[in-house]
């Protein structure tokens, strides 16, 4: 099927071939800028940086990817600072942090330079600092539709494990799973920390002193993936209901032997793939999607993984 596939669009660019080189428009030297909150460490993030280098290399585009090293946020402010002072003709960004981002985005903005806001953030903060549009998961939408899920598979009681306390709207995802239950959010988000060894151990002691727990939920693979290696050490791998954000090659693993139930897709790939292709239409044509993009959540269970665990860390 792929291979079929495959020949059908190479025959389609090869006879296309002659009117695009007439008939597609760019200007010379385009360029857009995708700035993230990530720290290096968080390899969650290649997949954004394989996103946003394929629409580039497809739309014959200079894309650049800028992140601050620590996961700073102050730093990630300067960087979108610098990202404008090089007049790109776009700049794609996180907002983490609004009330840290909104001053240098909305400077952005006033030199007359195109944003699209993606991944964290709402719509109602990305009109408020002038951006064209957002594109990503609404978070508390998420973790709400996460919480109704787990509620009717039987969680009662809940650890939610954020690794990216500093980052408010990633802690939407436990309060919405929280409402999704119908139980009080109370002390149940775990500030753990990105250090592998410190959010297993941190894990292993919430779960010892709070017995009755029968549910995790977890924001990424920085927090899934010691969380995995917790359960597996303390004998609950796959009597403990588990659910996560995010995929990852352990993730993927993880849904397959049943230590997870499910992981919730908000698709990282489109996220950076599609502002440039939004950006680069609306520099060359003018046109606009009237409404923003959502591109989660979706869960991904057990059935039907094999496109997922071809492509996790990568496309997925």
């Amino acid at each position: 099927m792929k291979s079929l596939l495959a020949k059908f669009a190479l025959a389609t660019a090869v006879i296309a071939a002659p009117m695009m080189s007439a008939t597609v428009v760019h200007a010379e030297g385009e360029r857009y800028v995708l700035v993230s909150h990530a720290p290096d460490s968080d390899s969650w993030w290649n997949t954004i940086k394989n996103g946003i280098a394929l629409a580039g290399e497809q739309l014959g585009v200079e894309v650049e990817y800028r992140n601050p090293p620590t996961g700073d946020i102050a730093d990630m402010a300067r960087i979108i600072e610098q990202a404008a002072a090089s007049s790109p003709n776009g700049i794609i960004t996180t907002l983490a942090d609004y009330d840290v981002l909104q001053g240098p985005i909305t400077n952005a903005v006033d030199q007359g330079i195109n944003v699209i806001i993606m991944n964290t953030g709402t719509p109602e903060q990305a009109r408020e600092v002038g951006a064209l549009m957002y594109v990503g998961q609404p978070e508390y939408d998420a973790g709400f539709a996460a919480g109704q899920r787990a509620a009717d598979e039987g969680v009662t009681s809940f650890l939610c494990v954020n690794h990216a306390i500093q980052q408010p709207t990633v802690g939407e995802r436990c309060r919405g799973y929280a409402d999704g239950l119908g139980v009080d959010l109370g002390d149940s988000m775990m500030d753990s920390g990105t250090d592998p060894a410190e959010i297993k151990n941190k894990v292993l002691a919430y779960l010892s002193a709070n017995p009755d727990t029968d549910g995790i939920l977890t924001l990424g693979p920085v927090s899934a993936d010691p969380t995995i290696a917790a359960l597996e050490e303390n004998g609950m791998a796959g009597d403990i209901h588990f659910g996560t954000f995010d995929l990852g090659a352990e993730i993927v693993e993880a849904i397959k032997d049943g230590t997870i139930n499910w992981g919730i897709d908000q698709q990282p790939f489109l996220q950076a793939y599609l502002p440039v292709v939004v950006l680069a239409n609306y520099d060359r044509y003018g046109v606009l999607p009237g409404n923003n993009i959502n591109s989660g959540p979706g869960f991904v269970t057990a059935d039907g993984l094999e496109l997922v665990e071809e492509f996790a860390g990568e496309y997925r």
